[in-house]
């Protein structure tokens, strides 16, 4: 059985952790890909959407632990993925 990943509370622990450990002794199938937002934002827009929508907005972008207006982009920027 391999080992659960240590809880690491700084930077400095998790440089140390992956800088000494060996990654193939621990359990890696619970960690999931994240995505680093690192392009400008150089324009805002107004959407108006209903109540129900936002709400399930709000709560899918909460089990996607993202905020929601993060969200949004995400969902937009896939569906048109292939054109940008």
């Amino acid at each position: 059985m391999k080992k659960k990943l240590p809880e690491l509370q700084t930077d400095n622990d998790a440089e140390h952790f992956i800088d000494t450990a060996d990654l193939t002794e621990y359990d890696l199938s619970a960690l999931v890909p994240i995505q680093f937002e690192f392009q400008r934002k150089e324009r805002s827009i107004t959407l108006r959407l209903s109540d129900p929508l936002l709400e399930a907005i709000k709560q899918e972008a909460m089990r996607s632990n993202i905020p929601y207006q993060r969200f949004i982009r995400q969902t937009l920027e896939k569906a048109v993925h292939s054109k940008i």
